[in-house]
């Protein structure tokens, strides 16, 4: 059975989190919100700067407390995968099993970098107006500051990953959506997302063979002997 050693788990999650966090602080610090390019200038790949204060893929969970409580939920699976980690990998779970949960713990850790800091270290972001129910939108480029836009586990998740594949329109006898416009693909996310995404879709798709039980094979032992075979012997 092929398992991974802690270290290199370390080194995968450490590289996405780097990798997302460099991606999020430069486009944060360098850009105001909106379409920032289109890579190699496709249009199915494009940076698109945005906020959000909820869940990956941009998705919302409610207000400020439910925002809050979101950011907790985040930190206490992160504890958790902390544990986890080390249980799977002392244990000598098999290799893609181990890569995947990495996968998932580094993306939830680098969302929650942005829930519980980014708020405290940039002066700019979405800010929770209780008056419209509603987080308000900023203008102009963000910096690090002193005095951020909102306080310790209030801060917004930044996202810029966006592949509009093609438009189209549903079919008219779709109920509910029929003959409205669609766009695939149309979430922006990051690298953190991304990460969670491809660790969870991955345990899926190998599920039986990422928790197939091993089964020790019959040792047949062949054993020697100077004793000639005779048909005198009695076998009792």
């Amino acid at each position: 059975m092929k398992t991974l050693k802690l270290k290199y788990v370390v080194f995968l999650i450490a590289a996405i989190i780097i990798v997302d966090q460099a991606l999020k602080i430069w486009i944060k610090t360098s850009h105001p919100t909106g379409e920032v390019t289109r890579v190699l200038g496709m249009d199915w790949f494009r940076l698109h700067f945005i906020e959000n204060p909820g869940m990956a893929w941009g998705w919302k969970f409610g207000n400020e407390t439910g925002k809050v409580i979101l950011t907790l939920f985040r930190l206490a699976a992160v504890i958790f995968g902390t544990w986890y980690l080390g249980r799977i990998v002392k244990q000598e779970y098999r290799r893609g099993f181990i890569i995947c949960a990495a996968l998932i713990y580094a993306g939830a850790l680098g969302n929650l970098i942005d829930s519980m800091f980014y708020g405290m270290f940039f002066d700019k972001g979405l800010k929770y107006d209780s008056s419209i129910n509603d987080y308000l939108q900023y203008s102009g480029i963000a910096e690090f500051s002193s005095n951020g836009y909102s306080s310790f586990l209030h801060g917004s998740v930044v996202d810029m990953l966006y592949f509009p594949m093609f438009k189209g329109h549903f079919p008219s006898w779709f109920p509910f959506v029929g003959g409205d416009e669609f766009e695939f693909f149309s979430a922006i996310f990051n690298i953190a997302d991304a990460s969670i995404s491809i660790g969870v879709i991955t345990l899926l798709i190998f599920q039986k063979r990422f928790f197939k039980k091993n089964t020790p094979s019959e040792a047949h032992t062949a054993i020697e002997t100077s004793t000639e075979a005779s048909d005198k012997v009695q076998v009792l």
